[in-house]
Protein backbone atom coordinates (compact mmCIF):
# COMPACT_ATOMS: atom_id res chain seq x y z
CA UNK A 1 0.00 0.00 0.00
CA UNK A 2 1.81 3.13 -1.21
CA UNK A 3 1.43 6.04 1.40
CA UNK A 4 -0.76 9.10 -0.28
CA UNK A 5 1.64 12.26 -0.37
CA UNK A 6 0.13 15.87 0.78
CA UNK A 7 0.26 16.98 -2.60
CA UNK A 8 -1.84 14.49 -4.09
CA UNK A 9 -4.48 15.39 -1.40
CA UNK A 10 -4.03 18.94 -2.08
CA UNK A 11 -4.19 18.67 -6.16
CA UNK A 12 -7.72 16.66 -4.62
CA UNK A 13 -9.06 19.23 -2.81
CA UNK A 14 -9.50 17.49 0.44
CA UNK A 15 -7.95 20.75 2.43
CA UNK A 16 -11.38 22.42 1.53
CA UNK A 17 -13.50 23.00 4.62
CA UNK A 18 -16.44 24.56 4.94
CA UNK A 19 -17.14 28.15 5.98
CA UNK A 20 -15.80 29.52 8.78
CA UNK A 21 -19.50 30.48 10.42
CA UNK A 22 -20.48 26.87 9.80
CA UNK A 23 -17.62 25.21 11.90
CA UNK A 24 -17.50 23.20 14.78
CA UNK A 25 -14.76 24.30 17.46
CA UNK A 26 -14.21 20.95 18.38
CA UNK A 27 -12.29 20.32 15.05
CA UNK A 28 -9.79 23.17 15.70
CA UNK A 29 -6.60 21.21 16.21
CA UNK A 30 -7.18 20.11 12.49
CA UNK A 31 -7.83 23.81 11.19
CA UNK A 32 -4.56 24.68 9.77
CA UNK A 33 -5.97 28.35 8.75
CA UNK A 34 -8.77 30.39 7.47
CA UNK A 35 -9.03 32.06 3.91
CA UNK A 36 -11.39 33.75 1.89
CA UNK A 37 -13.81 33.44 4.99
CA UNK A 38 -13.33 29.24 4.73
CA UNK A 39 -11.29 26.87 6.84
CA UNK A 40 -8.38 25.20 5.73
CA UNK A 41 -7.63 21.55 7.05
CA UNK A 42 -4.22 21.03 7.76
CA UNK A 43 -2.95 17.82 5.43
CA UNK A 44 0.16 16.82 7.51
CA UNK A 45 -1.90 16.08 10.33
CA UNK A 46 -4.53 14.33 7.57
CA UNK A 47 -1.94 12.05 6.43
CA UNK A 48 -1.03 11.32 9.89
CA UNK A 49 -4.53 10.12 11.07
CA UNK A 50 -5.12 8.34 7.61
CA UNK A 51 -2.24 6.26 8.43
CA UNK A 52 -3.14 5.34 11.76
CA UNK A 53 -6.88 4.63 10.58
CA UNK A 54 -5.60 2.09 7.25
CA UNK A 55 -3.24 0.52 10.54
CA UNK A 56 -6.09 -0.55 12.28
CA UNK A 57 -8.68 -1.05 9.55
CA UNK A 58 -6.11 -3.96 8.23
CA UNK A 59 -5.62 -5.46 11.57
CA UNK A 60 -9.54 -5.76 11.97
CA UNK A 61 -9.75 -7.25 8.10
CA UNK A 62 -6.66 -9.51 8.98
CA UNK A 63 -8.95 -10.66 11.88
CA UNK A 64 -11.54 -11.81 9.29
CA UNK A 65 -14.07 -9.09 10.62
CA UNK A 66 -16.47 -6.95 8.31
CA UNK A 67 -16.56 -3.59 7.79
CA UNK A 68 -19.44 -1.61 7.06
CA UNK A 69 -19.36 1.37 4.80
CA UNK A 70 -21.86 4.03 4.87
CA UNK A 71 -21.99 6.76 2.33
CA UNK A 72 -25.34 8.09 1.72
CA UNK A 73 -25.23 11.48 -0.05
CA UNK A 74 -25.21 11.63 -3.86
CA UNK A 75 -21.75 12.49 -4.70
CA UNK A 76 -20.24 9.89 -2.59
CA UNK A 77 -22.62 6.70 -3.62
CA UNK A 78 -21.24 5.93 -6.36
CA UNK A 79 -17.35 5.54 -5.53
CA UNK A 80 -18.14 3.95 -2.37
CA UNK A 81 -19.96 1.48 -3.99
CA UNK A 82 -16.98 0.62 -6.56
CA UNK A 83 -14.51 1.02 -4.35
CA UNK A 84 -16.05 -1.57 -1.69
CA UNK A 85 -17.35 -4.16 -3.61
CA UNK A 86 -13.96 -4.76 -4.74
CA UNK A 87 -13.17 -5.67 -1.69
CA UNK A 88 -15.82 -7.43 -0.76
CA UNK A 89 -17.21 -5.42 2.19
CA UNK A 90 -20.77 -4.26 2.46
CA UNK A 91 -21.72 -1.43 2.38
CA UNK A 92 -24.90 1.44 2.47
CA UNK A 93 -25.41 3.77 0.12
CA UNK A 94 -29.03 4.23 0.08
CA UNK A 95 -31.19 5.47 2.85
CA UNK A 96 -29.86 4.45 6.43
CA UNK A 97 -32.23 1.84 8.05
CA UNK A 98 -33.65 2.65 11.38
CA UNK A 99 -32.34 -0.15 13.91
CA UNK A 100 -29.83 -1.26 11.38
CA UNK A 101 -27.59 -2.14 13.98
CA UNK A 102 -29.36 -1.90 17.34
CA UNK A 103 -32.46 -4.15 16.06
CA UNK A 104 -30.13 -6.21 13.90
CA UNK A 105 -32.32 -9.35 13.79
CA UNK A 106 -34.94 -7.61 12.02
CA UNK A 107 -32.79 -6.40 9.95
CA UNK A 108 -31.44 -10.02 8.74
CA UNK A 109 -35.20 -11.04 8.43
CA UNK A 110 -35.32 -8.93 5.73
CA UNK A 111 -32.27 -10.18 4.07
CA UNK A 112 -33.47 -13.84 4.17
CA UNK A 113 -37.10 -12.63 2.62
CA UNK A 114 -34.96 -11.31 0.22
CA UNK A 115 -33.31 -14.94 -0.39
CA UNK A 116 -36.42 -16.79 0.19
CA UNK A 117 -37.94 -14.78 -2.84
CA UNK A 118 -34.69 -16.09 -5.13
CA UNK A 119 -35.10 -19.79 -4.12
CA UNK A 120 -39.29 -19.68 -4.86
CA UNK A 121 -38.27 -18.16 -8.52
CA UNK A 122 -35.72 -21.23 -8.40
CA UNK A 123 -38.28 -23.94 -7.42
CA UNK A 124 -41.47 -22.80 -9.77
CA UNK A 125 -43.18 -22.03 -7.10
CA UNK A 126 -43.31 -18.21 -8.40
CA UNK A 127 -45.03 -19.13 -11.35
CA UNK A 128 -47.85 -20.56 -9.41
CA UNK A 129 -48.77 -17.34 -7.85
CA UNK A 130 -51.06 -15.11 -9.91
CA UNK A 131 -50.29 -12.09 -11.85
CA UNK A 132 -50.85 -9.65 -9.10
CA UNK A 133 -49.14 -11.47 -6.58
CA UNK A 134 -46.01 -12.07 -8.62
CA UNK A 135 -46.42 -8.30 -9.51
CA UNK A 136 -45.85 -7.73 -5.88
CA UNK A 137 -43.13 -10.12 -5.00
CA UNK A 138 -41.21 -8.33 -7.42
CA UNK A 139 -41.38 -4.98 -6.44
CA UNK A 140 -40.94 -6.00 -2.72
CA UNK A 141 -37.67 -8.07 -4.15
CA UNK A 142 -36.42 -4.79 -5.97
CA UNK A 143 -36.94 -2.80 -2.94
CA UNK A 144 -35.06 -5.02 -0.89
CA UNK A 145 -32.54 -4.98 -3.20
CA UNK A 146 -32.27 -1.57 -3.51
CA UNK A 147 -31.80 -0.65 0.25
CA UNK A 148 -30.25 -3.80 1.69
CA UNK A 149 -28.86 -6.01 -1.33
CA UNK A 150 -25.53 -4.79 -0.87
CA UNK A 151 -25.26 -6.43 2.91
CA UNK A 152 -26.73 -9.54 1.72
CA UNK A 153 -23.47 -11.27 2.89
CA UNK A 154 -23.49 -9.35 6.52
CA UNK A 155 -24.36 -12.27 8.76
CA UNK A 156 -22.99 -10.30 12.30
CA UNK A 157 -22.49 -7.18 13.70
CA UNK A 158 -19.77 -5.46 11.52
CA UNK A 159 -16.30 -5.39 13.57
CA UNK A 160 -15.95 -1.64 12.24
CA UNK A 161 -18.12 1.32 10.68
CA UNK A 162 -16.36 3.93 8.19
CA UNK A 163 -18.78 6.45 7.05
CA UNK A 164 -18.19 9.67 4.88
CA UNK A 165 -20.25 12.95 6.38
CA UNK A 166 -21.27 11.94 10.26
CA UNK A 167 -23.52 15.32 10.37
CA UNK A 168 -25.70 12.99 7.73
CA UNK A 169 -25.10 9.92 9.12
CA UNK A 170 -25.88 10.45 12.91
CA UNK A 171 -28.25 7.65 13.46
CA UNK A 172 -25.64 5.49 11.93
CA UNK A 173 -22.87 7.08 14.67
CA UNK A 174 -25.37 6.74 17.35
CA UNK A 175 -26.60 3.26 16.91
CA UNK A 176 -22.56 2.37 16.33
CA UNK A 177 -21.80 3.99 19.96
CA UNK A 178 -24.96 2.18 21.91
CA UNK A 179 -22.95 -1.29 20.54
CA UNK A 180 -19.36 -0.06 21.37
CA UNK A 181 -18.55 -0.77 17.16
CA UNK A 182 -15.19 1.03 16.26
CA UNK A 183 -16.09 4.35 13.91
CA UNK A 184 -13.77 5.47 11.50
CA UNK A 185 -14.57 8.45 9.88
CA UNK A 186 -14.02 11.50 6.91
CA UNK A 187 -14.56 14.24 9.32
CA UNK A 188 -15.21 17.69 7.80
CA UNK A 189 -14.93 21.25 9.80
CA UNK A 190 -18.48 21.46 10.31
CA UNK A 191 -18.47 17.86 12.09
CA UNK A 192 -18.14 16.73 15.91
CA UNK A 193 -14.80 14.51 16.27
CA UNK A 194 -15.59 13.66 19.95
CA UNK A 195 -17.62 10.45 19.22
CA UNK A 196 -15.47 9.19 16.31
CA UNK A 197 -12.92 6.63 17.03
CA UNK A 198 -10.27 7.66 14.26
CA UNK A 199 -10.76 10.83 12.64
CA UNK A 200 -9.55 11.51 9.18
CA UNK A 201 -9.93 15.35 8.65
CA UNK A 202 -11.09 15.99 5.02
CA UNK A 203 -13.17 17.80 2.87
CA UNK A 204 -16.38 14.76 2.89
CA UNK A 205 -18.29 17.19 -0.19
CA UNK A 206 -16.09 16.85 -3.23
CA UNK A 207 -16.13 13.69 -5.23
CA UNK A 208 -12.33 13.93 -5.49
CA UNK A 209 -11.81 14.41 -2.37
CA UNK A 210 -14.13 11.36 -1.40
CA UNK A 211 -12.53 9.04 -3.98
CA UNK A 212 -8.90 9.86 -2.86
CA UNK A 213 -9.52 8.64 0.91
CA UNK A 214 -11.90 6.32 0.07
CA UNK A 215 -8.96 4.68 -1.97
CA UNK A 216 -6.73 4.71 0.79
CA UNK A 217 -9.01 2.69 2.66
CA UNK A 218 -9.90 -0.16 1.00
CA UNK A 219 -6.13 -0.89 0.03
CA UNK A 220 -5.46 -1.03 3.63
CA UNK A 221 -8.81 -3.20 3.60
CA UNK A 222 -7.11 -5.20 0.52
CA UNK A 223 -4.11 -5.63 2.49
CA UNK A 224 -5.27 -6.97 5.55
CA UNK A 225 -7.66 -9.72 3.54
CA UNK A 226 -4.25 -10.72 1.44
CA UNK A 227 -2.40 -11.54 4.85
CA UNK A 228 -5.00 -13.86 6.45
CA UNK A 229 -5.28 -15.73 3.37
CA UNK A 230 -1.55 -15.63 3.28
CA UNK A 231 -2.06 -16.67 6.98
CA UNK A 232 -4.58 -19.41 6.47
CA UNK A 233 -2.36 -21.38 3.53
CA UNK A 234 0.62 -20.91 6.06
CA UNK A 235 -1.11 -23.22 8.61
CA UNK A 236 -1.32 -26.15 6.20
CA UNK A 237 2.14 -27.20 5.93
CA UNK A 238 3.10 -25.98 9.50
CA UNK A 239 0.03 -29.10 10.64
CA UNK A 240 2.04 -31.49 8.01
CA UNK A 241 5.18 -30.84 9.25
CA UNK A 242 4.14 -31.68 12.57
CA UNK A 243 2.62 -34.48 12.08
CA UNK A 244 6.20 -35.97 10.70
CA UNK A 245 8.08 -35.75 13.82
CA UNK A 246 5.19 -37.73 16.10
CA UNK A 247 5.43 -40.84 13.21
CA UNK A 248 9.43 -41.04 13.77
CA UNK A 249 9.74 -41.29 17.71
CA UNK A 250 9.05 -44.89 18.01
CA UNK A 251 12.37 -45.14 15.94
CA UNK A 252 14.67 -42.80 18.00
CA UNK A 253 13.37 -45.26 21.16
CA UNK A 254 15.30 -48.30 19.85
CA UNK A 255 19.03 -47.10 20.55
CA UNK A 256 17.63 -45.48 24.03
CA UNK A 257 16.79 -49.51 25.08
CA UNK A 258 20.60 -50.27 24.26
CA UNK A 259 22.29 -47.45 25.96
CA UNK A 260 21.84 -49.30 29.35
CA UNK A 261 24.28 -52.54 28.14
CA UNK A 262 26.79 -50.01 27.22
CA UNK A 263 26.86 -48.28 30.69
CA UNK A 264 26.74 -51.95 32.40
CA UNK A 265 30.66 -52.45 30.68
CA UNK A 266 32.03 -49.01 31.74
CA UNK A 267 30.76 -50.04 35.41
CA UNK A 268 32.83 -53.42 35.88
CA UNK A 269 36.10 -51.61 33.84
CA UNK A 270 37.32 -50.11 37.31
CA UNK A 271 37.15 -53.52 39.25
CA UNK A 272 40.05 -54.65 36.21
CA UNK A 273 41.60 -51.83 36.31
CA UNK A 274 42.01 -50.58 39.95
CA UNK A 275 45.75 -48.67 38.86
CA UNK A 276 44.47 -46.33 36.86
CA UNK A 277 42.16 -44.13 38.67
CA UNK A 278 43.46 -41.48 36.65
CA UNK A 279 41.19 -42.93 34.05
CA UNK A 280 38.51 -43.39 35.25
CA UNK A 281 38.35 -39.64 36.49
CA UNK A 282 38.81 -37.78 33.36
CA UNK A 283 35.54 -40.70 32.23
CA UNK A 284 33.21 -39.23 34.89
CA UNK A 285 34.32 -34.88 34.22
CA UNK A 286 33.77 -35.81 30.79
CA UNK A 287 30.44 -37.91 31.74
CA UNK A 288 29.42 -34.22 33.31
CA UNK A 289 30.30 -32.26 31.25
CA UNK A 290 28.30 -33.86 28.56
CA UNK A 291 25.36 -33.71 30.78
CA UNK A 292 26.05 -30.03 31.27
CA UNK A 293 26.34 -29.52 27.56
CA UNK A 294 23.26 -31.24 27.19
CA UNK A 295 20.94 -29.97 29.94
CA UNK A 296 20.76 -26.32 28.04
CA UNK A 297 19.13 -28.47 24.65
CA UNK A 298 16.34 -29.67 27.37
CA UNK A 299 15.48 -26.43 28.52
CA UNK A 300 16.02 -24.15 25.10
CA UNK A 301 11.99 -25.68 24.38
CA UNK A 302 10.61 -24.67 27.89
CA UNK A 303 11.68 -20.79 26.96
CA UNK A 304 10.26 -21.21 23.64
CA UNK A 305 7.14 -22.61 24.75
CA UNK A 306 7.30 -19.92 27.29
CA UNK A 307 7.73 -16.78 24.51
CA UNK A 308 4.98 -18.60 22.64
CA UNK A 309 2.84 -17.83 25.75
CA UNK A 310 3.46 -14.83 26.90
CA UNK A 311 2.72 -13.34 23.10
CA UNK A 312 -0.69 -11.79 23.05
CA UNK A 313 -4.03 -13.22 21.45
CA UNK A 314 -6.01 -10.70 18.75
CA UNK A 315 -8.53 -8.88 21.13
CA UNK A 316 -10.66 -7.58 18.76
CA UNK A 317 -12.29 -10.98 18.60
CA UNK A 318 -13.82 -10.12 21.07
CA UNK A 319 -16.87 -8.35 20.34
CA UNK A 320 -17.00 -5.00 21.55
CA UNK A 321 -13.70 -4.35 21.50
CA UNK A 322 -12.06 -2.00 19.32
CA UNK A 323 -8.13 -1.17 18.16
CA UNK A 324 -8.17 1.24 20.60
CA UNK A 325 -9.20 -0.71 24.09
CA UNK A 326 -7.67 -4.11 22.85
CA UNK A 327 -4.19 -1.38 23.20
CA UNK A 328 -5.32 -0.28 26.36
CA UNK A 329 -5.60 -3.54 27.47
CA UNK A 330 -2.60 -4.61 26.24
CA UNK A 331 -0.76 -1.62 28.01
CA UNK A 332 -2.33 -2.61 31.29
CA UNK A 333 -0.99 -6.15 31.46
CA UNK A 334 -3.93 -7.96 29.58
CA UNK A 335 -2.84 -9.43 26.05
CA UNK A 336 -4.17 -13.17 26.17
CA UNK A 337 -7.63 -14.40 26.19
CA UNK A 338 -6.74 -16.26 29.47
CA UNK A 339 -6.19 -12.88 31.33
CA UNK A 340 -9.31 -11.16 30.01
CA UNK A 341 -11.16 -14.41 31.01
CA UNK A 342 -10.02 -13.62 34.63
CA UNK A 343 -10.38 -10.22 34.85
CA UNK A 344 -13.50 -8.25 36.63
CA UNK A 345 -15.61 -6.35 34.39
CA UNK A 346 -14.66 -3.70 37.22
CA UNK A 347 -11.39 -3.22 36.55
CA UNK A 348 -11.54 -3.54 32.73
CA UNK A 349 -14.10 -0.84 32.99
CA UNK A 350 -11.60 1.11 35.10
CA UNK A 351 -8.18 0.39 32.41
CA UNK A 352 -10.91 1.79 29.97
CA UNK A 353 -11.72 4.79 31.39
CA UNK A 354 -8.00 5.95 32.64
CA UNK A 355 -6.90 5.05 28.70
CA UNK A 356 -9.12 7.82 27.39
CA UNK A 357 -12.70 9.08 28.78
CA UNK A 358 -14.00 8.35 25.12
CA UNK A 359 -13.99 4.59 26.01
CA UNK A 360 -15.81 5.16 28.88
CA UNK A 361 -19.11 4.21 27.43
CA UNK A 362 -18.09 0.65 26.59
CA UNK A 363 -19.51 -2.04 28.54
CA UNK A 364 -16.94 -4.87 29.41
CA UNK A 365 -19.52 -7.28 30.86
CA UNK A 366 -19.52 -10.01 28.56
CA UNK A 367 -15.81 -9.36 27.26
CA UNK A 368 -14.38 -12.39 30.10
CA UNK A 369 -16.93 -14.66 29.34
CA UNK A 370 -16.60 -14.28 25.39
CA UNK A 371 -12.57 -14.22 26.64
CA UNK A 372 -12.95 -17.91 28.25
CA UNK A 373 -14.67 -19.14 25.37
CA UNK A 374 -11.55 -17.97 22.88
CA UNK A 375 -8.96 -19.41 25.43
CA UNK A 376 -10.72 -22.88 25.36
CA UNK A 377 -10.87 -22.87 22.17
CA UNK A 378 -14.67 -23.13 21.39
CA UNK A 379 -14.58 -20.75 18.38
CA UNK A 380 -17.81 -21.52 16.58
CA UNK A 381 -19.48 -21.91 20.63
CA UNK A 382 -18.23 -18.02 20.95
CA UNK A 383 -19.38 -17.01 16.78
CA UNK A 384 -22.93 -18.60 17.66
CA UNK A 385 -23.02 -16.55 20.77
CA UNK A 386 -21.85 -13.35 19.41
CA UNK A 387 -24.42 -13.81 16.03
CA UNK A 388 -27.10 -13.63 18.88
CA UNK A 389 -26.42 -11.03 20.96
CA UNK A 390 -26.26 -7.44 20.03
CA UNK A 391 -22.37 -5.72 20.11
CA UNK A 392 -21.70 -7.91 22.90
CA UNK A 393 -24.06 -7.30 25.15
CA UNK A 394 -26.40 -9.67 26.73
Amino acid sequence: MAKVEVKELLEAGVHFGHLTRKWNPNMAPYIYMERNGIHVINLYKTVAKLDEANEALKKIAASGRKILFVATKKQAKDIVAEKVAKVNMPYITERWPGGMLTNFVTIRKAVKKMASIDRMKKDGTFLTLSKKERLQVDRLRAKLEKNLGSISEMTRLPGALFIVDTMREHIAVKEALKLNIPIFAMVDTNCDPRDIDYVVPSNDDASKSIEIIMGQVTDAVAEGLSERKAEKQGDAPKARTEEAPKAETPKEETPKAKAPKAKATKVIAPKVEAAAPEVVEEKVVEKVEKVKVEAPKEAAPKKAKKASADKGDDLTKIEGIGPKAAEALVNAGVETYAKLAKAKADKIKEILTEASSRMAHLDPTSWPKQAKMAADGKWDELKEWQDNTKGGVE
